[in-house]
Parts: C-alpha cells; sequence; structure tokens
C-alpha cells in the first residue's frame, strides 16, 4: 500500500514540475526584455553598492594649501603654544582665510637621511654616525614614522629605504665609509624626486623631512642647487641642515645650506664642534615635536604652475616662522 501510494506522489511532483517549465517558458518568450532588465538593474546595483570593485576616481582638491611651520622668540626659543587667531598668511601678498590650524607634532613623518661621506668630512664621520644613529632612535616611533638612509659622494647611495625599524636605520649608518667628492644637489634631488614626491597628496597629512649632513661644497652634481631646490619644494620636503665646516669661516657651502632649509621651512645648523653635532640633531627633534600646521584655500585657482609665494605673518612682535617660502601651482 505504502508503495504504491510513494509511487503517485512522485508522479504527481513530476507533472508539477513540468507544468512550472511551462509556464517560466512561456513568461520568458512572452516578455523577453524583462530578464535582461533584471540583469541590467543587478550590475546597477552592484556598482551601487560595491564601488571598490571599480576604478574610483579620487577627487582632491588642489587648491587646499597645508603648511607646516614652527615658531621662535628673539632668542630662538620654540613657542608651541599658540593659537590660529596669532597669525595672518599670504600668498603672494594676498590674504587667505585659514580654515584649519592645529599642532602638527602627531601627524606621521616620512624622513630622509642624507650623510655626505666624501673625502672633506673623513674626520668627523664617526661623530656624524652616532648622532644621526641616536636622532632616529628619538624621533622614528616605530608604528607611524618611516626613515631612509642616503649616503652620498660623487653620487647618491640607497642604505636603507623606508622603514620604521630604527634598528634597521642604525646598521645601515654604520656602513658608511668616508670617499669621492661631493654631489649634494643631486644627493638632495634624487631624495626628494624618488622617495617624497610620488606620496599621496594631504590628505592624508605626512610630514615630510630631508636631514642633510654636509659641508654644502657640491663639486660633483649633474643638478644645479635650484633645480633640486624646486624638486625639494614640489616634494612639499622640509630640509633641516647641519653642516660640517669646522673652519670657524663661513663658506659658499654654508650658504647653500642655509638657502636649502630657509626656503622649505626648516633650519640649518652650523656646530663648531664636531661634538656638538648631537645637540644639532636634538634641536631638530624639538623642533619636529613643535610644529604648527594650517590649511587655506587659496584665492587664486589658475592652474599655471607658477611659484606662488606664501608668507605666514604673526600678530606678536619679536617671531620668527620657520616655514617653507611657497609653492607650486598645479599645471593645467
Amino acid at each position: 500500500m505504502s508503495g504504491s501510494y510513494n509511487f503517485e506522489v512522485m508522479k504527481t511532483m513530476r507533472a508539477a514540475a513540468v507544468l512550472w517549465l511551462a509556464v517560466l517558458l512561456a513568461w520568458t518568450l512572452a516578455f523577453p526584455r524583462y530578464g535582461q532588465g533584471a540583469q541590467r538593474a543587478d550590475a546597477s546595483s552592484a556598482t551601487h553598492l560595491a564601488p571598490s570593485t571599480q576604478n574610483p576616481n579620487i577627487k582632491v582638491n588642489v587648491n587646499l594649501i597645508t603648511v607646516p611651520f614652527a615658531v621662535t622668540n628673539k632668542k630662538g626659543r620654540l613657542l608651541p603654544d599658540l593659537g590660529k587667531n596669532d597669525f595672518q598668511v599670504y600668498e603672494d601678498g594676498v590674504l587667505q582665510k585659514v580654515t584649519d590650524f592645529g599642532r602638527n607634532s602627531n601627524l606621521p613623518l616620512r624622513i630622509g637621511v642624507l650623510i655626505d661621506t666624501s673625502n672633506s668630512i673623513r674626520m668627523r664621520l664617526e661623530f656624524e654616525k652616532q648622532a644621526a644613529s641616536d636622532f632616529l632612535n628619538a624621533v622614528v616611533r616605530p608604528d607611524e614614522d618611516q626613515a631612509f638612509v642616503v649616503a652620498f659622494d660623487v653620487e647618491p647611495q640607497m642604505l636603507q629605504d623606508y622603514t620604521g625599524d630604527v634598528n634597521k636605520l642604525s646598521d645601515a649608518i654604520r656602513t658608511l665609509q668616508a670617499g669621492g667628492g661631493t654631489g649634494l644637489f643631486d644627493a638632495i634631488y634624487y631624495a626628494c624626486q624618488q622617495k617624497m614626491l610620488n606620496f599621496p597628496p594631504n590628505p592624508p597629512y605626512l610630514r615630510r623631512v630631508l636631514i642633510v649632513v654636509s659641508d654644502g661644497m657640491d663639486n660633483e652634481s649633474q643638478h644645479s642647487l635650484d633645480e633640486s631646490l624646486a624638486m625639494a619644494q614640489h616634494a612639499q620636503a622640509i630640509i633641516f641642515c647641519i653642516s660640517t665646516n669646522r673652519s670657524g669661516i663661513e663658506t659658499r657651502g654654508d650658504k647653500v645650506l642655509d638657502e636649502f632649509s630657509s626656503q622649505t621651512g626648516g633650519a640649518a645648523y652650523f656646530p663648531f664642534e664636531a661634538s656638538d653635532l648631537a645637540a644639532a640633531f636634538k634641536s631638530i627633534a624639538e623642533e619636529l615635536r613643535s610644529q604648527y600646521i594650517l590649511t587655506y584655500y587659496s584665492t587664486n585657482t589658475v592652474h599655471n604652475g607658477a611659484f606662488r609665494r606664501i608668507r605666514i605673518k604673526p600678530l606678536a612682535k619679536g617671531l620668527r616662522v620657520h616655514a617653507k617660502t611657497g609653492y607650486f601651482a598645479p599645471t593645467p
């Protein structure tokens, strides 16, 4: 009895299935575009719900200008507790409206350490190694910051690419050996073009910093001072220079180092004794921890690639601002 019953049930189910397929086929033939429309709707929904699978266009407002800077008083002491209303910012002489202002010290750092290994610094190289290693150990936060090390004489040589591992950075510095001429301009050009220029624009905000240890007496470079300075400005790199000149007499090289630092918002240090290098590195670390950042939308919306000059004016007398002197406008 049960076998006969099961057989009858199976016949009924088969008949129902055939009937359903027949109805579905008739519907599809009667309305051929419905399935296509549904597919298009599904594809549209997928595009809307999962844009990351497409090729999104990342829009960046090129008229938003960011300026990291530090402020010192008459005695050269850093002032880390000033506010937005203590400054005015001008671009090519035109007052701009500051849209954001704050402390810059917690923003990630991308640091390049460029050490002159030419014959002229042979006697001071050991002091430079130790001071540079101590600086990186004090400044680099492994989870936030990254640094690289470049040695240069006739040409730049990458000893350690970007890493947050201070042990790797120190190991690279210990391999430095003196010899050859001085290609300072090429080293700065290389570091800015290859290691700093290609970072995404702000935001996300990154502080790009070059530490240059050299006497500034270039005699080998293919690039000029102006070319390497322009590349640093394109890369938005802040350059701090530490002179290895111990003559007690200001040289052409000292003026070169001061030019790089003053034009990019850094500072130049001229320690008289090799043992004073550590104090210079310490001063740089303190300035990085005392920086501000302000942003504004440039009122000049022309995209002509021209250099535009920036001036941050403190409203109180006797204060000095360390900031880049300008930036290159976007090209058409």
